[in-house]
């Protein structure tokens, strides 16, 4: 009872924020304009966002594939695909704290994975897919610097670009640290999972593959921003676009809110600009984008009513798996991997 009720208080509080940030931005828009532009959205230009962004879901797929066999965990492709839909539909706006990641590892426990494979499969998937944003940011801070006459926002994104660039490389080097440190358990499992990415990212026999595909889904969004920002009439450039749409993702993906809602509108308008876009424009983009998103979402939520899983769904069960994932669950070591 006292988990069920922190869960929906943790619900309460994103949702909250969602809708705070949310009003706070359309308290200073033309809100008659923020409705020409939705509504006004070439419908063209709108549907090949929404075709890349449910593209994206196979890219995303096939990484996650690689690195469960990496785990010498055998993911039949279109299952993997299944299971990922259903994850993006948990993953939308709805009156739960499960949240897909957590599904993904339950239907994984389903088909006979066991709980730590399904938590370092589930766990590695999101620290690559960072990985490759990151790679992007730090390659784009050039042209930021290029593009960008705002003091105050280099130094934003770019400290966020070298904290998230520090960070990536310390999780990665802690197996380096003195023995006596990473002894302790509360460092342990962080220093097993950063053994386990490097080996996925440095050794394993697909790793420019997997690599590859951590780029291409970020290059994908930013390409599905930059065709919405042309569908609402926005001037926004293809460079623009993979320099400023990264750190928008990097802050969504916090978790701090439904969904990403409130905190992606916030950090498009601000992002964008820094281009020249309209706030109006920009939130235009980004609501847009959330849309596709819910669009995807359904599509999993109609392959969620057919899962025979469904029946045996357990919502606690799922729930102690999002409560693992800050461990990553890894009570095995990584040396079973070459």
């Amino acid at each position: 009872m006292q988990s069920r009720f922190k869960q929906a208080a943790l619900f309460s509080v994103k949702l909250l924020l969602s809708i705070a940030v949310l009003v706070y931005i359309a308290r200073g828009l033309d809100l008659q304009r923020l409705r020409s532009h939705l509504v006004s959205v070439d419908p063209f230009l709108f549907v090949l966002a929404l075709a890349l962004i449910f593209f994206q879901t196979f890219v995303l797929n096939g990484r996650w594939e690689l690195i469960m066999r990496a785990l010498g965990v055998s993911l039949d492709w279109l299952a993997g695909w299944r299971i990922l839909m259903i994850s993006l539909w948990f993953n939308q706006v709805l009156p739960s704290s499960v949240g897909g990641d957590a599904v993904r590892m339950w239907l994984l426990r389903q088909r006979g994975v066991q709980w730590p494979d399904a938590v370092k499969g589930v766990a590695a998937d999101r620290f690559t897919a960072l990985i490759g944003l990151i790679v992007l940011m730090v390659a784009g801070l050039p042209l930021l610097l290029s593009r960008v006459s705002n003091q105050a926002a280099i130094l934003a994104i770019g400290g966020l670009t070298l904290a998230g660039l520090a960070g990536t490389v310390v999780l990665l080097t802690l197996d380096r640290l003195p023995r006596r440190l990473i002894a302790h358990p509360a460092i342990a499992s962080f220093v097993r999972f950063g053994t386990l990415v490097r080996f996925l990212l440095l050794q394993s026999e697909r790793r420019a593959l997997l690599f590859g595909s951590a780029l291409l889904i970020h290059l994908v969004t930013a390409a599905a921003c930059y065709v919405l920002a042309r569908g609402v009439g926005a001037e926004l450039s293809v460079l623009d676009a993979i320099v400023l749409i990264p750190p928008v993702v990097l802050l969504t993906a916090v978790p701090i809110s439904i969904s990403g809602w409130g905190v992606r509108e916030g950090a498009m308008v601000a992002c964008l600009g820094l281009a020249g876009v309209p706030s109006e424009e920009a939130l235009s983009v980004s609501l847009l984008l959330g849309a596709i998103s819910v669009i995807i979402g359904l599509v999993g939520g109609a392959i969620w009513l057919a899962s025979p899983e469904r029946g045996s769904y357990s919502a606690d069960r799922a729930a102690k798996a999002a409560e693992e994932t800050p461990s990553y669950g890894m009570s095995k070591e990584v040396s079973s991997h070459p």
